[in-house]
């Protein structure tokens, strides 16, 4: 079952190339610390500045480390529909377990075009999709009422929401029904989220902090929102932090703090200035992962 507390893995690199020894090492401890399942090449995967042989190997190495362990939601988006096709039928062969396929960025798809699109996806193999609406990157927003239209195919398997609009859940309810998966895509209202019926988080956050993260998420299913509370107390700090700058580089550099990989990023992205790296280094001391 998909929900829980999912990393948006990051893709750690070496001297500019895909360091693959250490991502096996990094979803094996990520599995150690109780993670709920793992969602490789999304944007905090650096997916946009990956080969096309980059992203399916990061695939691939995913799964094949997991073991069937937990589920991976293969990251397989893009704004051309025929290469989102190429990522789902990939993802599909190498035994992932489901799809998270962003609504086209940049050439701004009309409500009709984005239901041609992950319909297209949808018959183009057999791999579950999860929808990833995040108006603030791709410059369209799917309406709950467009979600509710591909909800009716029976591999939509749910939603990725990263509007901060807590009130879209609710919505999302009536026009997708109270099965529809609604997984959060910001880590700071994930409480919110799901007490208003979400199943969980695509967490960046979750990089750094795994344990707390998947502790987080336990606590909020089974209802107990006052152990969510004193734990959001603790990962607060570090959710505002590591969105400072850009995400991806600011968990990296707290991963480095950890000793899990470097902080190497890819350009057009920078390491961080120092103010920022002061934030996290007291947000990971407050959330009490760093000495």
């Amino acid at each position: 079952m998909i929900q829980g507390s999912l990393p948006a893995l990051v893709t750690p690199f070496k001297d500019g190339a895909v360091d693959f020894d250490t991502l096996k090492r990094l979803v094996e401890w990520q599995l150690a610390e109780g993670s709920h399942g793992f969602v490789p090449v999304g944007t905090t995967g650096e997916s946009p500045t990956l080969s096309h042989a980059e992203h399916e190997a990061v695939i691939e190495a995913v799964v094949k480390t997991v073991d069937g362990r937990v589920p991976v939601v293969a990251g397989a988006g893009s704004n051309n529909t025929a290469e989102a096709v190429r990522f789902m039928q990939y993802a599909e062969e190498v035994g992932a377990d489901a799809a998270l396929v962003v609504t086209p960025y940049y050439n701004k798809p009309t409500q009709a075009g984005m239901i041609r699109h992950f319909t297209e996806l949808h018959d183009c193999c057999n791999l579950p999709i999860i929808i990833y609406n995040i108006p603030g990157r791709s410059v369209v927003d799917m309406t709950p009422e467009t979600m509710g239209e591909l909800a009716k195919l029976p591999r939509i398997l749910g939603v990725k929401d990263a509007t901060g609009d807590l009130a879209r859940v609710p919505k999302q309810r009536i026009t997708c029904g109270p099965d529809f998966l609604q997984l959060s895509g910001e880590d700071g209202t994930a409480l919110g989220f799901n007490a208003q019926g979400g199943r969980g988080c695509i967490s960046v956050t979750a990089n750094v902090a795994p344990r707390l993260c998947a502790e987080f998420q336990e606590a909020t299913l089974a209802g107990d929102y006052a152990k969510a509370l004193e734990l959001q107390d603790r990962l607060m700090p570090l959710h505002i932090a590591i969105f400072l700058e850009p995400g991806v580089s600011a968990a990296k550099y707290a991963l480095s703090r950890l000793g899990k990989c470097s902080d190497e990023v890819r350009s057009p992205l920078v390491g961080l200035t120092q103010g920022t790296r002061d934030r996290i280094d007291a947000a990971l001391r407050h959330a009490g992962l760093l000495n």
